[in-house]
């Protein structure tokens, strides 16, 4: 079974292949990765903070169009909307900056509990998180405390785009990890652009 952090999985595609905007299909994605580790995929997840419309209309539409397709295509999708907050920055001149920037809160929550409910349920041998999420390494441990109470084989494993460029290279810790190459997430870009159409200026 899939678990798709889908902020984590845009920023670490954004620094590693340079793109500007959650591109990817992530069933197309889900079943590329299975296929290549000759896993049956039971089910894909995806979970992402949403900005209010009133906040940021465009992206808002973007994940409202982008999520009703997932669903359509069987992708079970969980959001929550974004949190903001001023953050300062103090630029090279040395004046201040402020800006409100939205954060996601509760996400990495909402996957870890999804994770062990269903293991417990027997939903999965193997769990595939697509994040870089430090906070999901307890989840881990977890799952090897289940494995032994059910007397089973339980693997989890951490997946994230990576390319010569990017610093950040590890996967969630006590999990194995795979590393996705370009080649493999452009072969599962999303052929629609969801983004609103800017209207040409008069």
């Amino acid at each position: 079974m899939i678990f798709i952090d889908g902020q984590n999985l845009f920023h670490a595609a954004r620094k590693a292949f340079g793109y500007t905007y959650p591109n990817v299909d992530p069933l197309k994605l889900a079943q590329k990765l299975c296929t290549k580790q000759k896993w049956t995929l039971e089910g894909t997840r995806f979970y992402t903070g949403v900005p209010d419309s009133e906040d940021d209309p465009d992206w808002h539409k973007f994940w409202t169009a982008k999520k009703l397709t997932m669903a359509r295509a069987g992708v079970h999708v969980y959001s929550r909307p974004l949190r903001y907050r001023n953050k300062t920055v103090t630029l090279p001149d040395g004046t201040s900056h402020s800006f409100l920037v939205g954060e996601e809160k509760g996400i990495d929550v909402r996957i870890a509990l999804d994770i062990i409910n269903l293991a417990h349920k027997r939903k999965f041998d193997v769990v595939l998180v697509l994040s870089q999420d430090q906070d999901l390494s307890e989840v881990a441990d977890e799952l090897r405390v289940i494995a032994r109470e059910q007397k089973r084989w339980i693997k989890i494993v951490s997946a994230f785009p990576g390319s010569p460029t990017v610093k950040n290279t590890r996967g969630i810790n006590n999990t194995d990890w795979i590393r996705i190459d370009r080649k493999t997430y452009d072969s599962c870009l999303d052929p629609k652009d969801y983004r609103p159409k800017k209207k040409p200026r008069k």
